[in-house]
């Protein structure tokens, strides 16, 4: 199964027991959105560089011991979220 086809919980098992990194599955996540999203149309704003350094820093803390629920796991927020540095058009 491709890695952008896992539910968190699969990406969380996997993450978990270091079969796979943050990073591959962040850039896994990327490169299907590069590839489908002209036609799907369903993201206004990608921060493929942003989401590629958080989960670089996810691999760092997972290294370190360091855990949480969904860390490396990749989210995509709705366009009427507020978030620092990205706009916001609610569109």
């Amino acid at each position: 199964m491709p890695l952008y086809d896992l539910t968190i919980h699969e990406a969380r098992a996997l993450l978990d027991a270091r079969e796979i990194s943050a990073t591959e599955l962040a850039q896994a996540v990327i490169d299907r959105i590069l590839a489908v999203d002209n036609d799907v149309k369903a993201y206004l704003t990608l921060t493929p560089e942003e989401a590629l350094d958080q989960a670089r820093a996810a691999d760092a803390a997972r290294k370190e011991g360091r855990t949480a629920p969904l860390l490396g796991i990749p989210v995509a927020i709705k366009d009427v979220i507020c978030t620092a540095g990205i706009p916001t058009t609610c569109g």
